[in-house]
């Protein structure tokens, strides 16, 4: 009795599996490269600014030769800017963030400290920006068309005013005027919320618009006058359907806008007496603190890349669209 010999054949990669492994390659790529070109520039930023590296090693204390060629020797600042570039980026590929030269501790153990209450207040920004963008996009995209212009109006006023300034009549208004709040960043509710509406002030304005902008174009599509024939709500209508397509542009808007959150903490919270990564950023920055300037620079660039990936993760699973491309 003779056997035959099957081959199987190979098991062949879907199209779709393809373009999926092809998507993550270059979004990893193009992480690595946001995660490098930060981490360049921070360095290089932070040595072209006025003042040595040895006195902020120093204290800034007056020291002898001998101690400050030690210092020299140890962290090697005798060597070319672009070495000491390339030795830092090594020491970075290896998850050594190094230690700060002011606060004498490891750099995640500074920003460890700190975190929680910038997350916090990040947190309140984003929950308040979603919940306040919608209310005001469907309010506005039921009334007429100087209804409408009005909104506009506003938004754009609240577009023109800066931050820091928002922060400030809000103090004076509701702490100090009414006693409403504290003025003094506390570590309850009450302290959260002027931070999170200054800060949540700029991002809802521009949400709104956009939102509303395409609950106006998702009406008009035909599949809201089928809905609307077969006799659904308009409460359902809009919040079934018309709020899901509409809502597409604004998740990739809302990546951009949380990656950059960390940075508007930066004033908000010193406005308002708050601790927090922001404001150990700007103590690392008058110090000339490299290390830690690089670790909180890096954190936001990562908050940045993992939320943008994120965005596109919801995307792709809310529009088939763009599962194509």
């Amino acid at each position: 009795m003779t056997s035959l010999a099957i081959k199987s054949e190979p098991r062949r990669v879907s199209p779709a599996a393809v373009r999926v492994l092809r998507v993550v390659a270059v979004r990893l790529l193009g992480a690595v490269g946001v995660l490098v070109g930060a981490a360049t520039a921070t360095f290089f930023l932070i040595q072209a600014m006025p003042g040595s590296t040895t006195d902020v090693l120093l204290a800034r204390t007056q020291a002898s030769p001998a101690v400050r060629a030690q210092v020299i020797a140890e962290y090697r600042l005798d060597d070319s800017l672009f070495t000491q570039f390339f030795a830092y980026l090594g020491k970075l590929a290896t998850g050594d963030f190094g230690t700060s030269f002011v606060l004498r501790r490891p750099v995640w153990d500074a920003i460890g400290t700190q975190l929680p209450r910038t997350l916090e207040l990040v947190a309140a920004t984003l929950v308040l920006t979603v919940v306040a963008s919608v209310v005001l996009a469907v309010i506005g995209a039921g009334r007429r068309r100087w209804a409408r212009s009005l909104f506009s109006g506003v938004e754009g006023l609240i577009v023109a005013v800066p931050p820091f300034w928002l922060g400030l009549v809000l103090l004076g208004v509701f702490s100090f005027s009414l006693h409403w709040f504290p003025a003094i960043g506390s570590s309850d509710f009450s302290g959260l919320v002027l931070p999170a509406i200054a800060l949540a002030a700029h991002p809802v304005a521009v949400v709104t618009r956009v939102l509303r902008e395409g609950l106006l174009r998702t009406l008009d599509e035909p599949f809201v006058l089928a809905a609307r024939a077969r006799g659904i709500s308009e409460v359902a209508l809009r919040a079934r359907h018309v709020l899901r397509h509409a809502a597409l542009p604004v998740t990739s808007l809302l990546g951009w806008i949380t990656g950059s959150l960390i940075g508007g903490a930066v004033i908000i919270e010193i406005v308002f007496s708050r601790q927090g990564v922001g404001r150990l950023l700007l103590s690392a920055v008058q110090n000339k603190d490299m290390p830690l300037v690089i670790g909180v620079v890096l954190l936001a660039a990562t908050v940045f890349v993992v939320v943008n990936a994120l965005v596109d993760a919801a995307a792709w699973l809310l529009d088939p669209r763009t599962r194509e491309h």
